[in-house]
């Protein structure tokens, strides 16, 4: 089970004006700005559930995301995840989840796909058999027979994406964070994906939160999603419940935003 309550989380961003003037100023005199990212944000995800969180740029999900799997530290407020508290117990925590960065890559660059994921053995200490039965599921559910003996700059994004679910699975994590994980993707790779959360959803039961602008990720994969803006939680709920008539779910999505100034 997750649970964060009344977490918040500032940054302190350095500001000045254009031109070398500024800049000098800037180096004597520095200015400051206090963001809130989030704003007493409260939530429950059970085991297994599925929960799309969504919100426009800027509204906080990657600092959500970042705080539940114990990259960042609140500012104030209760946050626990299966039992941890993520930024305190990082080693044990990590062990558990998964996470997928669609703009950012845990593959090593320069060698092929299977020596990252023997790194990543070493680095969860997963037993022998366990790897190898994970290594073979996830290759086949995810088509990366061809993949695994090149280095990962030589992938298409599509196939280096595949190949990322699959390195955040390889130890068997109860949680998998995505934050964006289709981004850039073709229809064909997007669907892929899609197909094997659900299969790895169903057969393992493992919990997804799932961060997207795709409104079809969302529709496909959650009957659950939270919605923040500024910070704050603004709605908490099943799509059946949001979806008005006839309207598809970018409709529905686009109508939230515009109602809550966001």
């Amino acid at each position: 089970m997750i649970t964060m309550e009344n977490v918040c989380k500032s940054y302190k961003v350095a500001k000045r004006n254009a031109g070398f003037k500024a800049a000098c100023k800037a180096f004597f005199h520095r200015e400051y700005e206090i963001i809130n990212a989030l704003s007493d944000v409260s939530f429950t995800i059970n085991d297994g559930e599925m929960v799309g969180y969504i919100g426009p740029n800027g509204a906080g999900k990657s600092s959500t995301i970042k705080i539940l799997s114990g990259i960042l530290t609140p500012d104030s407020g209760t946050v626990l995840v299966d039992g941890r508290i993520p930024y305190q117990d990082r080693i044990n925590h990590v062990s558990n989840i998964g996470v997928v960065f669609g703009q950012r890559s845990q593959l090593w660059w320069d060698v092929p796909v299977i020596d990252s994921f023997e790194l990543l053995r070493d680095i969860y200490s997963i037993p022998g058999n366990l790897y190898k039965n994970n290594v073979e599921e996830l290759t086949e559910l995810l088509g990366l027979q061809e993949l695994l003996r090149s280095p990962a700059r030589q992938l298409s994004l599509g196939q280096r994406m595949r190949c990322e679910i699959a390195a955040s699975l390889i130890h068997s994590p109860k949680i998998l964070f995505l934050d964006e994980p289709t981004i850039g993707l073709d229809a064909v790779s997007k669907i892929a994906v899609r197909e094997f959360i659900k299969k790895q959803n169903e057969l393992h039961g493992t919990t997804v939160i799932l961060t997207t602008h795709d409104m079809q990720d969302i529709e496909a994969l959650s009957k659950r999603i939270i919605l923040v803006g500024k910070g704050k939680i603004l709605l908490d709920g099943s799509l059946e419940e949001i979806k008005k008539g006839n309207a598809n779910i970018d409709e529905t999505v686009a109508e939230l935003y515009r109602s809550f100034e966001i």
